[in-house]
């Protein structure tokens, strides 16, 4: 049986999500937009998720979430990156997309970003 992966630390005051914005690093890619800072603080990787109004109702922004938490799990339980904040932003697209091809860019995005 495999080892459970636990989800990362979450960000949860509005304050860290709008530090992430001002001083961090953006990369948007199709399903997400993921925000970055190395805080340099705390040893693990904290994650913060929102959707806007904009892309749609509550059943569409939850579900956008649920699956950027989850690719999020998925994604970051092989790396080691102390200390940074990420925020993943959905897209309208977030819902619809092959969740294989949201791993995936998540990946690359955090690829690019940490460079």
């Amino acid at each position: 049986m495999a080892k459970a992966q636990t989800p990362p630390a979450r960000l949860t005051r509005r304050a860290e999500f709008l530090r992430l914005t001002s001083g961090g690093r953006k990369i948007a890619k199709h399903g997400f937009v993921l925000q970055a800072a190395k805080d340099g603080l705390e040893d693990v990787v904290r994650v913060g998720y929102t959707a806007t109004k904009k892309i749609g109702n509550a059943v569409i922004r939850n579900r956008a979430k649920r699956r950027l938490r989850e690719a999020a799990r998925l994604v970051l339980a092989g790396r080691s990156m102390p200390g940074v904040e990420l925020v993943l932003i959905a897209r309208r697209e977030t819902g619809e997309v092959e969740f294989s091809r949201l791993t995936k860019n998540l990946s690359k995005a955090l690829d690019e970003v940490l460079a």
